[in-house]
């Protein structure tokens, strides 16, 4: 039998949580009609351009039990492919080799994508169908991070939504006078260390690991 586990404050907080649509439109207004008209099914001219100016991307994805997984994905401005009106390509990038989003993909075939540009406010949320490919015929067209990629996140559109500026504002994400010291967060080899809980493991060692990764995060 497996251990129980221990309760936390979201085991206490689900148990009156809001249960059902009608409880949440209890609590909030309907959407104005420009909300709801603004989503489409296929890339306007526009939001082709905001997919161009973009050089990140959050992508996220679902296995066959529901386990849910957001990563990101960069490069240069318009590293991200428009294959035509109603279909985009994300070239995978050497990473962690986790495959966490590609694996989901192939299980499920389903993705979501959330286009950020720095400096902008405007984010572009897109959904739909989604597989991987190896096409060479693709992949060849996919350099825009430095080679061909060894696969490449191919995603058929069903939903595509400009968001408003409002949470980027409200996070002052783009205002450097805003942002916190540096030393007000643990570096990333800190962070790193902690969760691997290997005790002949010393930051030292994982900010060479990092400083490597970078150096080669094209090979």
């Amino acid at each position: 039998m497996e251990p129980a586990l221990a309760t936390s404050v979201f085991d206490s907080l689900r148990l009156d949580a809001v249960s059902d649509q009608e409880g949440l439109r209890r609590v909030y207004e309907l959407p104005s009609d420009a909300a709801v008209r603004k989503q489409m099914t296929e890339l306007t001219a526009q939001t082709r351009q905001l997919i161009a100016c973009a050089s990140l991307v959050l992508v996220a994805s679902v296995d066959a039990e529901g386990n849910i997984d957001v990563s990101p994905r960069g490069g240069p401005a318009g590293f991200v492919a428009v294959l035509d009106a109603r279909t985009v390509a994300i070239p995978d990038a050497t990473g962690n080799k986790r495959l966490d989003s590609l694996q989901n993909v192939v299980a499920t075939g389903r993705a979501g994508l959330l286009f950020v540009i720095p400096g902008r406010t405007t984010t572009l949320r897109l959904n739909g169908r989604a597989c991987v490919s190896t096409r060479p015929e693709l992949l060849s067209q996919l350099t825009a991070v430095g080679k061909p990629p060894a696969s490449a996140l191919v995603v058929g559109i069903e939903e595509v939504y400009p968001h408003c500026p409002k949470s980027l504002l409200r996070s002052g994400a783009w205002k450097p006078e805003q942002w916190l010291p540096v030393d007000a967060q643990p570096t990333s080899a800190e962070v790193t260390l902690a969760q691997l809980r290997m005790p002949d493991l010393t930051i030292a060692d994982i900010e060479q690991a990092e400083a490597d990764a970078l150096k080669y995060r094209y090979e």
